[in-house]
């Protein structure tokens, strides 16, 4: 017989979420399934998570404090920018371990204070190597924002590894496009659905030369963009 008070560990429930969402993605993750593959009611979880939104800030808390252990920040000898690659592959390595991952991840609330810590050394690693501290933060949003929405992308088109949502199939989009009148757009295809890390990476170098122009531009005393 279940029990409306059941005592519930507050780690059990995210690592239930964590296989729920992997099971049957973000948009059916719901607090009342999640109870059900508990063994409880749902007023056991909203006990510990008085809404959805609670829940997904503290699974992204979780994602996000799992990508800063794959990249720490605290190591003097690493240039910034290889901080600012490693930071971009380590969220990216993260995000991809769930379904739907970036997808709940973005737009939500960081629960866990000690995380400031992280950015302090993110932004310490940026203004050391001679941004300024809104360039820093401008940089590390861009190289944040960019990973994220990439994997967003990236996850719509393959919901799990080598299973590419039909919709995005590189032949079915072709046929979809006029290549005599949209030649490039036809060819883009190939660039965009294919190869998904080497794509990642050029993107993420982009990011890092145009960072590496301002600064540069910044200590010339030039504008930093024409």
């Amino acid at each position: 017989m279940l029990h409306f008070f059941m005592p519930l560990d507050r780690q059990a429930i995210l690592t239930q979420a964590f296989t729920l969402l992997n099971e049957v993605g973000l948009d059916r993750l719901t607090l009342r399934r999640l109870a059900a593959g508990l063994g409880v009611q749902a007023p056991a979880i909203y006990w510990h998570f008085k809404s959805k939104q609670n829940l997904l800030d503290e699974m992204a808390t979780r994602v996000f404090r799992e990508a800063l252990n794959e990249t720490p920040v605290f190591d003097a000898d690493q240039s910034w920018q290889e901080f600012a690659q490693s930071y971009c592959f380590g969220l990216r390595r993260t995000l991809l371990r769930y379904r739907e991952g970036a997808k709940m991840f973005s737009g939500t609330y960081l629960t866990d204070a000690t995380l400031y810590a992280p950015m302090d050394a993110s932004l310490r690693k940026l203004t050391s190597a001679g941004f300024s501290l809104r360039q820093s933060v401008i940089g590390l949003g861009a190289l944040y924002c960019y990973t994220v929405g990439f994997v967003i992308e990236e996850q719509a088109v393959q919901s799990a590894p080598g299973e590419t949502t039909a919709k995005y199939d590189l032949e079915h989009r072709n046929q979809r496009i006029d290549k005599e009148k949209y030649p490039l757009a036809h060819a883009a295809g190939a660039e965009m659905f294919v190869d998904q890390d080497a794509r990642f990476l050029e993107g993420v170098g982009i990011l890092v030369a145009g960072m590496s122009a301002t600064k540069s531009a910044t200590l010339s005393g030039l504008p930093p963009c024409d």
